[in-house]
């Protein structure tokens, strides 16, 4: 969605030549519903969907200015494309040695994130179930995790995790680019850079309604994509999660039904 709004679609247009890569299959993909690019479109944070998409900016010799993993809105993203444009110019630069290079790459990528603003960092906000799989799976080893032991307040139920428990996803982005300087496309570790959070992520965009509502039984229906068949079980687990939370809702949705008709002191004696 953000490549075809502004300020995106025109910095892109008049500034890069654009491509695209399916990557279905890719050891590094994730796993989605099938999403046509002729269907709906909708807005999530930044970073979400990691495993699903990656936006390369790339020197003509194909080495990676950056790279960004999942969603970006276009404010931010344009941002990170004027990055990419300026570290070019270190790149193209003759009079500079390698090592001069791979510091100012670093540099530049560490003091772009800190002129992020707090509106910018609000937008990348780790989603709640990319928090859990980082503090279930890897809660003392994850580099999106700045302090464990908060951290693992998002694996009580119902519990939402402090400031500071988390990484940004900007952040991520940018700590995990410093660490690449000037790495050509072809020798970019796509598999450890896009590592974060769970691999299923869907936003059943071609299953909502006229009211931006998800249709249940059209995403319960919905074909998936993406690297299926090595993450089979991923997916399975994931799907099946996401019925419950649907079957789930159904319930609720029956209950409401049931009070309004019968009120509460009646649905309670029927629960006894």
């Amino acid at each position: 969605m953000s490549l075809s709004q502004e300020p995106a679609f025109s910095y892109l247009k008049d500034n890069f030549v654009v491509g695209y890569k399916d990557i279905t299959g890719a050891s590094y993909a994730g796993v989605s519903g099938v999403h046509m690019p002729t269907g709906n479109a909708v807005s999530t944070t930044n970073g979400a969907g990691p495993h699903n998409l990656q936006t390369f900016v790339l020197a003509p010799d194909g080495t990676v200015m950056t790279c960004l993993p999942g969603y970006w809105a276009p404010q931010d993203l344009v941002s990170e494309l004027k990055l990419g444009q300026d570290l070019y110019k270190v790149w193209n630069n003759k009079s500079l040695s390698r090592a001069d290079k791979d510091s100012y790459f670093r540099q530049m990528h560490q003091d772009h994130f800190r002129t992020h603003s707090l509106q910018e960092q609000r937008r990348s906000r780790m989603q709640g179930f990319d928090m859990k799989y980082e503090a279930k799976n890897r809660l003392h080893t994850s580099d999106c995790i700045l302090d464990s032991r908060l951290a693992a307040t998002v694996l009580q139920k119902g519990m939402k995790p402090p400031m500071g428990a988390f990484k940004t996803t900007d952040q991520i982005m940018h700590d995990r680019m410093s660490q690449r300087p000037f790495t050509n496309y072809m020798n970019f570790d796509v598999v450890a850079y896009t590592d974060y959070g769970r691999p299923f992520y869907n936003k059943n965009e071609d299953q909502r309604t006229a009211t931006g509502e998800v249709n249940k039984d059209l995403a319960r229906a919905q074909p998936l994509m993406g690297n299926v068949d090595e993450m089979k079980g991923a997916a399975k687990r994931a799907r099946r999660q996401q019925q419950q939370r649907m079957a789930g809702g159904r319930m609720l949705n029956r209950a409401g039904g049931y009070l309004a008709r019968r009120g509460v002191q009646t649905f309670v004696r029927a629960m006894r």
